[in-house]
């Protein structure tokens, strides 16, 4: 293999395991009515299979950081794709909403390694400004996974159901382990791990660590609230079929996806922090503009173009506020990482149900909540402003010497 090869191999692998999680929650959202159809649910029940998915994620990486710090980044990982991949294949052969629900804990669980240890891998080589960028790359990587998921979703609805969604994740998962095994290197040397042992209690007294991961959690909350209630709100209110509301998730993940790479390039000019701010901002005013729209009736168009702008405000908070709050623990990246996670998703998995509270008779849930998430964010970014405006963060690139 050249050295381009193994220069390009981890990076892949990094953006595979960020893709992980979106496609977890997005491939099987335009077969939500169905499933509430064929096990019998609800749809509040229905998306109690989401938010177990996020609770998962959430409380696997509270695990898988504080391993990773210790062991190394490698082993903890092939364990957690391995459990990500068993589950995968647990949730096509569930027998009814209960065991969905269980099953997809379990397939959030084993996706949190892949979350949390690509975060720590990042932040073993970069720091600062640089770090954004990393970053932003990996959000090309999390905006084009749901452009892919729900289109390919919605086809595998053609000619199987929703457990042959639930198969094709399995085999991701399989495919992403069994790279890993062969290319994934080990970002943390023996003689760093352990240096600085994870302390919870530590890391939860840093104002900055927790103000950051509060700001991309309220705004990642936004997001997934329009992904849990969308479905519902654009196919059984607006009358869309599962392969429009593909294309209208595809259209919003690319201006995600389009934010994000600008961020990485404005990154070297500007401060991270300022990025963030519009991102902060962008999301304030889409979510205020979606609940006018709703409570006007001002019908489908207005609506979408609400929606489109929470979404592509996550391409410039996600880069931005992870790099921002995990800058200063570099000793404990992997626990870290795994705070920021775990606030997200458990944010994100708590308004889930929230979005489909009316069923499918308004789209006003959705809305109050994409908007109140929205402004409580932009509100945490202003109680967190410093007295003083914050130096650019210093860029750094670990020598190869200290990465091996």
């Amino acid at each position: 293999m050249t050295g381009d090869a193994r220069g390009r191999a981890p990076v892949v692998l990094l953006g595979a395991l960020v893709a992980l999680a979106p496609l977890s929650i997005d491939a099987y959202l335009p077969a939500l009515p169905r499933i509430a159809t064929d096990l019998e649910a609800t749809p509040s029940g229905v998306q109690l299979t989401v938010t177990a998915c996020l609770v998962g994620l959430a409380c696997g990486q509270l695990v898988a950081g504080p391993l990773s710090d210790r062991y190394g980044r490698r082993r903890p990982l092939l364990a957690g794709l391995g459990g990500y991949t068993a589950a995968g294949v647990l949730c096509a052969v569930a027998p009814d909403p209960v065991s969905l629900i269980v099953f997809r804990l379990l397939q959030g669980a084993g996706g949190a390694f892949g979350l949390v240890i690509a975060s720590a891998a990042v932040r073993d080589r970069y720091t600062g400004a640089a770090a954004a960028r990393v970053f932003s790359s990996l959000m090309l990587v999390s905006g084009l996974a749901p452009v892919l998921a729900p289109l390919a979703g919605a086809q595998v609805l053609r000619f199987g159901d929703w457990r042959t969604v639930f198969l094709g994740l399995a085999l991701l998962g399989g495919l992403t382990l069994a790279g890993c095994a062969v290319a994934f290197p080990e970002t943390l040397p023996p003689g760093r791990r352990g240096a600085e042992r994870a302390r919870y209690t530590a890391l939860l007294r840093s104002r900055a660590l927790l103000g950051y991961a509060a700001v991309n959690a309220l705004v990642f909350a936004a997001m997934f609230a329009y992904i849990a209630g969308s479905p519902f709100v654009l196919q059984r209110i607006h009358g869309m079929s599962p392969q429009q509301y593909g294309v209208v998730f595809a259209v919003n993940a690319f201006g995600l996806a389009a934010a994000a790479q600008v961020n990485g390039r404005l990154v070297r000019r500007l401060h991270p922090r300022t990025l963030l701010g519009a991102g902060v901002a962008i999301a304030a005013a889409g979510g205020v503009a979606l609940l006018v729209v709703v409570l006007t009736g001002a019908g489908l168009w207005p609506l979408l173009a609400a929606l489109f702008l929470v979404v592509t405000s996550v391409g410039l908070v996600m880069p931005n506020a992870p790099a921002l709050a995990l800058h200063d623990h570099g000793g404990n990246a992997g626990a870290a990482a795994a705070l920021v996670g775990f606030a997200q998703f458990v944010v994100g998995g708590l308004v889930a149900p929230l979005a489909g509270a009316d069923g499918v008779e308004s789209a006003l849930p959705m809305a109050v909540t994409v908007a109140v998430l929205g402004l409580a964010a932009a509100l945490t970014f202003l109680l967190l402003r410093p007295a003083a405006r914050p130096a650019r963060p210093k860029e750094e690139v670990r020598p190869a010497a200290s990465r091996r």
